[in-house]
């Protein structure tokens, strides 16, 4: 594994602390806070620790207080149901004292079941046919991911939904880690797509608020996803996002609902 690689996949080697508590560094990437999709998947990775072995299908986070890149982050997690199905985890990631995020995740053994899901999105070329997209200086995270996204027109922003997003390197056969990592990257892009269309892009607050995600099928992140997220509603100062996460040939594998705090710039 390169050392670009290990930058990403470096931040889900959690150290115990004592009995399910666990603690992480981040690495310095030039971001005045924590990204919340990396506080969300290593949340996500101190649950799959205490899950023995299940799979994770879904999770919901609360963003309570903003992080600090400079402080480490400690995961308390609470065994709330362990059954003979479904396993369920209760984590609060903290700094200082305080809980910056609660996030709760499930996890399901895998069992035979239907086999079905819509029609996948039409009318975006494959990674194949799109460039790598030239990312803006504020895009600011851990060496390790690709993406690819059609050119923006002047003034657009310029990592918008549906872009083509995957691990640069294989990262081995770990499927909690690829949960952890789509965790990750489900984050990427959806506070700017959560705005309604033709409202102004100056914004005085622009955060997420809660973050839900459900693993349909196995993850892989390092293959290339499709990741389309398009706004559903916005009013009073808050907008809901809807997305899915599809495979090159048109599998679903996982949906993500955003809320993100809108509030607008004075004037």
């Amino acid at each position: 594994m390169s050392d670009a690689q290990h930058g990403i996949t470096s931040l889900f080697d959690l150290a115990p602390l004592g009995a399910d508590s666990f603690t992480a560094t981040s690495p310095p990437v030039g971001r005045p806070r924590l990204f919340g999709g990396q506080v969300a998947g290593q949340s996500l990775r101190a649950a799959c620790l205490t899950a023995g072995g299940r799979p994770p299908h879904s999770l919901h986070a609360y963003f309570i207080r903003p992080g600090s890149p400079d402080e480490p982050l400690n995961f308390d997690v609470a065994r709330t149901r362990d059954g003979r199905s479904f396993t369920t985890r209760h984590v609060t990631a903290s700094q200082g004292g305080k809980p910056i995020l609660e996030l709760i995740a499930s996890f399901h053994d895998p069992e035979a079941g239907f086999d079905w899901q819509a029609a996948p999105p039409s009318g975006t070329p494959g990674p194949e046919g799109v460039p790598a997209a030239e990312l803006p200086s504020f895009f600011r995270h851990p060496a390790g991911f690709e993406v690819r996204v059609n050119p923006r027109g002047e003034g657009e922003f310029p990592l918008a939904h549906p872009f083509w997003i995957r691990m640069a390197e294989p990262v081995g056969d770990d499927p909690a880690l690829h949960a952890c990592l789509i965790a990750y990257l489900s984050d990427m892009g959806v506070v700017s797509s959560a705005r309604a269309p033709g409202s102004p892009r100056r914004l005085a607050t622009a955060v997420t608020l809660d973050h839900a995600l459900w693993f349909h099928r196995p993850p892989r992140a390092d293959r290339w996803l499709l990741f389309s997220v398009h706004p559903v509603t916005n009013h009073g100062a808050r907008g809901l996002a809807r997305g899915t996460l599809h495979t090159e040939d048109g599998t679903l594998l996982a949906s993500i609902a955003q809320e993100a705090l809108l509030r607008p710039a004075p004037g």
